[in-house]
């Protein structure tokens, strides 16, 4: 069994923690993860009221009764309310595990986690961050590498050394991630110390993704060179499938576009409609160099026993060696 400090802090079976993705991250998808032994994690952003992310929250705790968290986002343009309302949400249903990601550190926010007895969990791009929240009272760090799928960040430093790098430097458990398909994945991130990993690319293509049957064929037949960069202009730089809207996207910023003529490709919109329609140009897809490791389509829970069982064999084999 994997045993570390991340499955006896959150009591789960595996290490393995669901990234919060918009449009995808929903209480169904959540809950499956979490009863596949990983821990999923509802992305407060899919929710435009605090009547909605109420009603998600009752359904997760239909679907399941494992630990999940709740992912509050802190860049501006994805706050759909006050994020204090989230929390009060949370609150009412006695939740104790929330994340946060975005722009900057939740001053205005820990208190209330504190209060409330919430084990919090904070995602940044690198030590000087990690340190800054770990100081504030962040009871977990995660960090992902510059192969992972959506925001890359600033610093472009892979997971081999931003994984260490961090570990090294703060005194609570690290979850890595970035490019993490497999049970090689898994075993790699824990033997640079973090005691737990992150995925978001791989549970694309499992039975359970709410997206289009259409879109995940598309990701088992792409390969590790089938992703690109973009908005690095606009001071938002992602990783994404390279499709159509994503190509579009880089030649407007290489035209110095406006700003919303850039928008009208990179909307949510346009990427919630090729999740529902299948069209796989329709709109951004964030994806991880990690999609050359997928080629199959399988249950959450055959993927995720797949995978622990994968990284006990080659740490076991290892210790043999």
């Amino acid at each position: 069994m994997l045993k570390t400090k991340i499955t006896q802090l959150f009591d789960i079976k595996y290490p393995i923690i669901g990234g919060a993705m918009m449009w995808i991250s929903r209480a169904e998808y959540v809950a499956a993860m979490s009863e596949a032994g990983g821990m999923g994690i509802l992305a407060s952003a899919n929710y435009k009221s605090k009547e909605s992310f109420a009603n998600a929250i009752a359904k997760m705790k239909e679907l399941t009764s494992l630990p999940f968290g709740v992912n509050i986002n802190l860049f501006p343009a994805m706050t759909q309310i006050d994020n204090t309302e989230y929390i009060d949400v949370m609150a009412d249903f006695g939740l104790k595990i929330v994340e946060t990601s975005g722009h900057h550190a939740p001053e205005a926010l820990v208190g209330r986690f504190k209060e409330l007895g919430m084990t919090w969990i904070h995602k940044c791009v690198g030590v000087k961050y990690a340190k800054k929240v770990v100081a504030m009272g962040a009871d977990v760090v995660t960090v992902v590498g510059y192969e992972n799928g959506g925001a890359t960040g600033k610093l472009d430093i892979g997971t081999m050394v931003l994984v260490p790098v961090v570990v090294d430097a703060v005194n609570v458990p690290v979850i890595g991630g970035g490019g993490i398909s497999d049970g090689r994945g898994i075993a790699a991130v824990l033997s640079l110390g973090a005691q737990g990993v992150i995925m978001g690319t791989r549970l694309l293509a499992t039975k359970e993704a709410p997206i289009h049957d259409d879109i995940k064929k598309s990701l088992v037949n792409a390969n590790e060179l089938d992703t690109m960069l973009i908005m690095r202009s606009i001071n938002a730089t992602h990783r994404v499938l390279a499709n159509d809207a994503a190509r579009n996207c880089l030649s407007l910023e290489e035209k110095n576009a406006e700003f919303m003529e850039i928008y009208e490709v990179i909307k949510g919109e346009n990427a919630r409609e090729m999740y529902e329609e299948g069209d796989i140009n329709k709109g951004i897809l964030a994806c991880g160099q990690g999609i050359g490791l997928v080629h199959d389509i399988p249950s959450l829970k055959e993927l995720f026993d797949r995978m622990a069982a994968g990284a006990e064999k080659i740490i076991s084999g290892l210790a043999q060696t």
